[in-house]
C-alpha cells in the first residue's frame, strides 16, 4: 500500500483525509512543515498533500526545502479558492498539482492516483536508463566490467580507421565478436566480413586459402579459386589464430599487407586489394618472436592497434549478466520461459570458467536443453559447475552455522572420493592412485561414508 503524508495545521483536515483515504493509502499526518520534514528523514512517502497556509515555515518553505534537498516526491498543495495565484507559485517551487478547499473527494483521489502512476512510470524509466547505462552492450559483446567498458570505447574509436588491429585473449573470450563489432561500426560495414582460422587449415593449403589459385596451379587445382583476401575486398578480413601461421606463409602475408597486393598461385600478375586486417591470437606473439616462430616485422604490421580481452574470471561481475543474456536467447529459440534455480545461478557465478564466455554459453545451452520444467537446476549443468556449486553450498552451510566444521570437511571428503570413483569407473586401485592414498585407506573411507558401487557385484 502506498504511503501518503498529509501536512496540515488543521486537525480536522488531517483526520478527514485519513478517514477518506485509509482504504487506499497508509496515511501519516503532521501538523506543520517542520515535523513533516523531520518525518521525511525516517520515511519516504509516495505522495504528499501539503497545506500552503500554516504557521512557521509554512507550505512554501516546505516546498523550497524539498527542492533544495533534490527530493522529487509528488506534492499536491491545498489552497483556498481565492488564493490560486499562491498555488501557481507553489507549482513553480516544485509542487506537482493543487486542489482548492473545499475539495471533492473523488477529484482528490483521481489526482493522487495519477501522481502515483506518473511516479511509478518515472521510476521505471529511471531504472531502465540506469540498467542500460550499467548493462553495456556493443554488437554481440556484453559486459559491465570496467575493462569491458574501456574495450567498447576503444572499439568505437578505432572502427573508422583502416589501421590493422591485433586482438589478444584466451580461447573462448570472444575475439571474433570484437572483430565483428569493429567491422559493423566501420565505414566498411556494408562490405564483406570474412574470418579465417589460420590454425584450422593445413600449412600446405594456407597460401591458397589466403590468396587463391588458378586452375592447374597444383595437383588437384581443377578450377580457379579466390582466396579470402579477394573475397573480403572492400571489407574486413579476420586472421584468427595468426600465431599458427607457418613462417613461409608469414613472409607472403607481410608482403600482401605492405603492398596491398596479392598474387594467386599460378598467376604472376598482382591484384590490388582493399582489405582491413584484424588479427587475433591466444598466443604471446612476443614470446613467439623470441623463439623464432613469428616474424617481428609481421607483428609490427598487424599490431598497429591492440585490443586485449580480459578472461571471464577477471570480470566476474559479467558472469550473471552473460548467463542471463544467453538464457534469454535460448528461451526465445526454444519457445520456452526459462529461468535459473538459485543454486544453479550461484554455481555459475562461483565457477572459474577456464573456457571463458564460450564455455559459459555452452553450459547455459546444455541446461536449457536438459531442464525438465523450464527451470535450470544444478543437476542440469556440466559436472565441473555442479562440483563448484556443491562446494559453494557447503561453504554457505558452514558460514551460516547450518553444519559444523567437521561435518563440512566430511561432506567435502565424501564428495571428492565419490567423484574420483566415478571418474575411474569405480576401480578402487586407480581411484586410490588418483587421490594419492593407498587402496586400504580408500576402502576405510568408503566404509566410513557408506560409499558403495552402483552394483554390489562390481568388485575390483
Amino acid at each position: 500500500m502506498a504511503l501518503l503524508l498529509v501536512v496540515d495545521d488543521e486537525i480536522g483536515v488531517r483526520e478527514s483525509l485519513r478517514m477518506l483515504l485509509k482504504s487506499e493509502f497508509e496515511v501519516e499526518t503532521c501538523p506543520d512543515a517542520e515535523s513533516g520534514l523531520e518525518l521525511l528523514s525516517r520515511r519516504t512517502p509516495d505522495v504528499i498533500i501539503l497545506d500552503l497556509v500554516m504557521p512557521g515555515r509554512g507550505g512554501m518553505g516546505f516546498l523550497r526545502e524539498m527542492k533544495a534537498r533534490g527530493n522529487k516526491i509528488p506534492i499536491v498543495v491545498l489552497t483556498a479558492s481565492n488564493t490560486v495565484d499562491a498555488a501557481v507559485s507553489a507549482m513553480k517551487e516544485g509542487a506537482a498539482d493543487f486542489i482548492t478547499k473545499p475539495f471533492e473527494t473523488d477529484a482528490l483521489r483521481i489526482k493522487l492516483r495519477q501522481l502515483l502512476e506518473r511516479g511509478e512510470l518515472e521510476r521505471e524509466v529511471a531504472r531502465l536508463r540506469d540498467e542500460v547505462a550499467e548493462r553495456q552492450q556493443l554488437g554481440r559483446l556484453v559486459g559491465r566490467a570496467p575493462a569491458m567498458r574501456e574495450m567498447f570505447r576503444t572499439i568505437e574509436r578505432v572502427a573508422d580507421s583502416r589501421s590493422s588491429v591485433l586482438i589478444t585473449g584466451e580461447s573462448g573470450t570472444g575475439k571474433e565478436l570484437v572483430a565483428q563489432a569493429i567491422h559493423e561500426l566501420s565505414p566498411r560495414s556494408e562490405a564483406p566480413f570474412i574470418a579465417v582460422n589460420c590454425g584450422a587449415i593445413p600449412h600446405s593449403l594456407m597460401e591458397s586459402a589466403l590468396f587463391g589459385h588458378e586452375r592447374g596451379a597444383f595437383t588437384g587445382a581443377n578450377e580457379q579459386k579466390l582466396g579470402v583476401f579477394e573475397a573480403a575486398n572492400g571489407g574486413t578480413l579476420l586472421l584468427d589464430e595468426i600465431g599458427e601461421l607457418d613462417p613461409s606463409v608469414q613472409v607472403k602475408l607481410l608482403r600482401a599487407l605492405q603492398e596491398r597486393k596479392i598474387e594467386r598461385l599460378g598467376n604472376p600478375h598482382s591484384i590490388e586489394v582493399d582489405v582491413r586486417i584484424v588479427a587475433a591470437t591466444n598466443r604471446d606473439l612476443e614470446s613467439e618472436i623470441e623463439a623464432g616462430r613469428f616474424r617481428q616485422d609481421l607483428f609490427y604490421r598487424v599490431n598497429v592497434i591492440s585490443i586485449a580481452i580480459p578472461p571471464l574470471r577477471e570480470r566476474r561481475e559479467d558472469i550473471r549478466l552473460l548467463a542471463e543474456t544467453f538464457l534469454a536467447r535460448f528461451a526465445e529459440d526454444m519457445k520456452k520461459k526459462l529461468s535459473f534455480e538459485r543454486d544453479a545461478l550461484a554455481a555459475i557465478e562461483r565457477y572459474a570458467w577456464p573456457g571463458n564466455v564460450r564455455e559459459l554459453e555452452n553450459a547455459v545451452e546444455r541446461g536449457a536443453a536438459l531442464c525438465e520444467d523450464e527451470v535450470i537446476r544444478l543437476r542440469d549443468l556440466p559436472e565441473p559447475i555442479v562440483a563448484a556449486g556443491k562446494s559453494e553450498r557447503m561453504r554457505e552451510d558452514l558460514r551460516t552455522g547450518g553444519v559444523s566444521f567437521d561435518d563440512t570437511v566430511a561432506r567435502f571428503e565424501c564428495e571428492l572420493i565419490r567423484e574420483a570413483l566415478e571418474r575411474q569407473a569405480w576401480n578402487q586401485t586407480r581411484t586410490a592412485e588418483d587421490l594419492g592414498i593407498t587402496r586400504r585407506v580408500l576402502k576405510l573411507k568408503m566404509d566410513r561414508y557408506e560409499i558403495q558401487p552402483p552394483e554390489r557385484t562390481a568388485e575390483n
